[in-house]
């Protein structure tokens, strides 16, 4: 016999739906905010800022789990982004399966042009409405679940 479901407490289902609508908000408000100011598409910026955080070079694969996204999404995204000519794909010389994702001068312009607005978007929406003790909590909660997560089966 299948045990019930252990439903969530009203209080840990208020946290959850809190959670879960501030995190669509802010991610919905923030892409509109870059489709408008920059004309890229929220996937292009997430993966210009990665690469750039990186030094403007990364493994096709490290990019994808950097990401969280399944490698066919991430190799559409690399073939438009190219095509755009964001970013460029070079074989790697270590493993002749793997490649590296390279950001173009023009993908280094697009993510310096477009980082400014965003971080003022980010600062009007999220920072400025937190204090400093909140962001510290914030930041110690988020990191114990990400550490719990990487303990779990996906």
């Amino acid at each position: 016999m299948d045990a019930p479901p252990h439903w969530l407490t009203p209080e840990q289902q208020a946290a959850w739906d809190s959670f879960i609508r501030m995190q669509e908000k802010l991610i919905g408000r923030l892409s509109r905010q870059v489709q408008t100011d920059s004309r890229m598409s929220p996937a292009d910026y997430i993966v210009l800022a990665k690469l750039t955080e990186a030094g403007g070079r990364i493994r096709f694969m490290d990019l994808t789990k950097l990401v969280e996204w399944e490698k066919s999404r991430m190799s559409h995204q690399v073939g438009r982004m190219a095509k755009r000519g964001l970013v460029t794909k070079e074989d790697c010389p270590d493993d002749g399966r793997g490649a590296f994702v390279v950001a173009t001068p023009a993908g280094r312009k697009a993510i310096e042009d477009a980082a400014p607005l965003h971080v003022e978007h980010v600062r009007r929406l999220f920072i400025d409405a937190l204090t400093q003790e909140e962001l510290d909590s914030l930041s110690r909660i988020a990191n114990r679940v990400l550490s719990h997560m990487e303990k779990q089966p996906d």
